[in-house]
């Protein structure tokens, strides 16, 4: 007897660990060294979380031989609220949180609430390829809306005002994006409210790396904005704080509270299924909070990450056929490749012709269902000379390549 996958998973991806992935892992099995940049992930790189959040950790360990409430730590919610109310998000209360075994899976309890069979959410393109895997699997219709690389990768509001119909139920916004790094103004973010004000859409704005912004920018919460708009804001600490490991994430629901009623009784009931998240994660977020700032020194000309990013933007734009938009946050550049110079027909390929002759292991574009062969995205984690000479192998595998 077959036991055949559901047909649900035949629209579903996440090719950032996905076959390519796996075929490294092979690879390296076989004692060759792959240098992974399709992941943003800084303890791989060298990065460490502050003294003061191990410290909790250990402390707290008795602390987290029992279960905790379905939302978490009274403690952990309150500093959560606290940080939010810096942040500008008004009117919430520690009941007004939920944390998570980071924020991927509240992301998928929020599309499980929220969902019925063929409602539709709009998502940009490209995308954080969760988005849209959890709208599928729960029943819903992923309609993407353009965001414009042309523009420093904003979104079309055109082009998204032409996606929403009388099926559309709500609205993500990626800020700080994943992947290509771009940094919303706040008079974009306010025409987008607007538009999800006069669509009754349930605003979900990821907002992980709003801690990871560099070029004296700053990010706006996009809750901030519009108090009176239901909306969910989704935050953590696996970049900030350099503890993807720990898997400590929440989600902050805001708004008119009669509007969102039911739909909080259902993310009580998912949050309730799984018990509750990691309650030793939980116990550092009060002290992380406290320090927002930890990464700051990593994001001025001369710290790391700013070099690193610096780096990127300058030897990937110097590739012949290769053009890259600056990232003004996070911990990624979504490079451009002249579709016609290398024939590209299937980015899939490029991506695994890579790691196949140069070791490294780098994301197509299709992953974050950008739907032209031309782009793929890597993280610039890297210290500099490390980065420099993974650029260096790219322009090399890019001198005679053709599809």
């Amino acid at each position: 007897m077959l036991i055949e996958k559901a047909k649900k998973m035949e629209r579903v991806h996440y090719d950032i660990r996905g076959p390519i992935s796996e075929e490294a892992e092979r690879m390296e099995e076989q004692g060759i060294e792959i240098v992974k940049l399709h992941t943003g992930n800084p303890g791989l790189f060298g990065f460490e979380p502050p003294k003061y959040v191990v410290e909790d950790l250990m402390n707290n360990l008795q602390l987290s031989y029992a279960y905790s409430t379905s939302k978490g730590l009274r403690e952990a919610r309150e500093a959560i609220v606290s940080y939010s109310a810096k942040k500008g998000i008004t009117g919430i209360e520690p009941e007004d949180v939920y944390t998570g075994n980071g924020v991927s899976e509240l992301i998928m309890m929020s599309m499980q609430a929220l969902l019925n069979p063929g409602d539709e959410v709009l998502i940009p393109t490209p995308d954080y390829p969760l988005w849209s895997a959890a709208v599928t699997l729960t029943g819903g219709k992923v309609v993407h809306y353009l965001c414009d690389e042309k523009a420093d990768w904003m979104p079309d509001m055109q082009d998204m005002r032409k996606k929403i119909t009388s099926r559309t139920k709500a609205l993500v916004i990626i800020n700080p994006n994943n992947p290509t790094g771009a940094l919303y103004s706040n008079d974009l973010l306010k025409e987008m409210l607007e538009l999800a004000r006069q669509h009754n859409l349930l605003v979900l704005s990821d907002e992980i790396y709003d801690r990871l912004v560099m070029d004296g920018l700053e990010h706006t919460s996009t809750a901030s904005l519009a108090p009176d708009l239901p909306m969910i804001t989704y935050n953590g600490l696996s970049k900030s704080h350099q503890i993807c490991g720990f898997r400590c994430g929440w989600m902050v629901v805001s708004g008119d509270r009669t509007q969102t009623a039911g739909y909080r009784e259902g993310l009580t009931v998912m949050a309730s299924l799984r018990l509750c998240s990691n309650v030793l994660s939980q116990a550092v977020i009060k002290s992380a909070l406290e320090d927002p700032a930890c990464s700051d020194h990593l994001l001025l000309p001369g710290g790391r990450l700013y070099e690193q990013r610096e780096c990127a933007y300058r030897m990937l734009n110097a590739i012949p056929g290769v053009s890259a938009v600056k990232p003004k946050a996070a911990l990624y550049i979504f490079p451009k490749l002249d579709r016609q110079k290398f024939n590209l027909k299937d980015d899939k390929k490029l991506v695994l012709d890579f790691l196949k002759a140069k070791h490294v292991l780098i994301t197509e574009g299709a992953a974050y269902n950008w739907t032209e062969p031309d782009h793929f995205r890597l993280t610039y984690l890297p210290k500099v000379e490390e980065l420099a000479d993974v650029i260096n192998r790219l322009e090399d595998f890019l001198r005679d390549y053709r599809q």
